[in-house]
């Protein structure tokens, strides 16, 4: 059997990832913001540094960002500090490769859409900035769609630890009857957490208290790079109230989707809307947090909605946040066309949950609750 060519365009990629990181790192010229600063947090942990104050092994290069991770992820970190900080990128690079292939697997197998998943923002953005989105989502998706019996919930859990915004996707899978796999998630969780709390005791009482609400975030919670709903509100109408009572509606109306969807047998879909619910809710969720495009995108294409794809794909090349003026609270003065262009990501997300909710309800007063429900019985199995 040859090598298929999903196979080919991974293989391609990473060592693509690779050669420049080799490349760059001979000619000592940047590369890998975001790694750089999970470098310096492994080498804090192994000099008995604060983890989350200034980061004393931050190449010269880079710009002063926090450590925002649990404890428990700059144990994970540890290894990088053996190697250059370009290499480190490259490592990071080379695993989003593969990760994004597993992601769109069950979205979109072929070869294609994994090419073209390329050439979307929150795609390249994460790996030229050496993040880990990619596979953060690519254990939520494995998880979910693809494992069964008693592994089933660790993946997230570990996501979990690295990042806590995964955590949704145990109210995900409690809302498609998985309750084993959701207390083994959190059981997961719970573990990793311990362990960087035995290990880094003040830096986990620090991260827990303070760090998770940084200062950083709060200076940039505004900027058009936020496309989260707490971003749009500060950049609209900042407001308590009202940002909390939108994140209810939120969450509300993906718990209808989400069940409906799932009850439908549609699967994909449901984790789709989880994973856009929780890019709404995140106080930050930076555009390469938007990595979730690509199998939303894939689902489109293989569902029939190609106008739908389309449109999809060309707001999320990138240009929509570069149009539009950003940082040091500019997005404040935007006029009303420059709000709907640099707000385009999350709008996107708020105008797809509500016709889906709209749907949802719809379809609910046609049909009734559904017979398993109905009848006490519970909730189908999963496919």
């Amino acid at each position: 059997m040859g090598i298929s060519r999903r196979t080919t365009v991974v293989v391609t990629a990473a060592v693509a990832f690779a050669l420049v990181a080799v490349t760059w790192w001979a000619l000592g010229r940047p590369l890998g913001v975001d790694s750089a600063v999970y470098r310096a947090g492994g080498i804090a942990v192994l000099r008995g540094e604060p983890l989350y104050g200034h980061l004393s092994a931050l190449p010269a290069w880079a710009p002063e960002l926090p450590f925002t991770y649990p404890p428990f992820a700059a144990l994970l970190f540890t290894p990088f500090a053996a190697l250059p900080v370009q290499w480190c990128w490259g490592l990071v690079a080379m695993a989003a490769a593969p990760a994004l292939a597993v992601a769109l697997r069950p979205y979109a197998p072929g070869a294609g859409a994994l090419l073209a998943a390329f050439a979307l923002q929150p795609v390249w953005q994460t790996i030229g900035l050496g993040q880990l989105n990619l596979v953060l989502m690519a254990l939520v998706v494995v998880d979910v769609l693809r494992r069964r019996g008693s592994a089933g919930g660790v993946l997230i859990g570990l996501a979990a630890a690295i990042k806590l915004i995964p955590l949704i996707f145990v109210v995900h899978l409690l809302l498609t009857g998985r309750r084993a796999d959701a207390a083994r998630a959190l059981g997961t969780f719970a573990g990793a957490t311990a362990l960087g709390a035995v290990l880094l005791p003040a830096d986990s009482v620090r991260y827990w208290t303070s760090a998770l609400f940084n200062d950083h975030f709060a200076r940039m919670k505004g900027w058009v790079g936020n496309q989260s709903w707490a971003g749009f509100a500060d950049r609209t109408a900042p407001g308590q109230a009202w940002l909390l009572a939108a994140v209810a509606l939120i969450v509300a109306g993906a718990v209808v989707v989400v069940r409906w969807r799932w009850l439908a047998g549609d699967e994909r879909g449901a984790l789709l809307v989880t994973a856009g619910c929780a890019l709404l809710v995140s106080p930050i969720s930076w555009t390469h947090h938007w990595v979730w495009v690509g199998p939303a995108l894939g689902y489109l294409l293989t569902t029939g909605r190609r106008w739908s794809a389309l449109v999809l794909a060309v707001l999320f090349t990138g240009w929509t946040v570069a149009v539009v003026p950003g940082g040091q609270g500019r997005e404040r003065d935007w006029t009303a066309g420059q709000a709907l262009v640099g707000n385009a990501y999350l709008l996107v997300a708020v105008v797809a949950g509500v016709v889906l909710v709209v749907a949802a309800i719809r379809r609910s007063r046609r049909v009734g609750p559904a017979p398993g429900v109905a009848h006490g019985y519970g909730v189908n199995e999963p496919r």
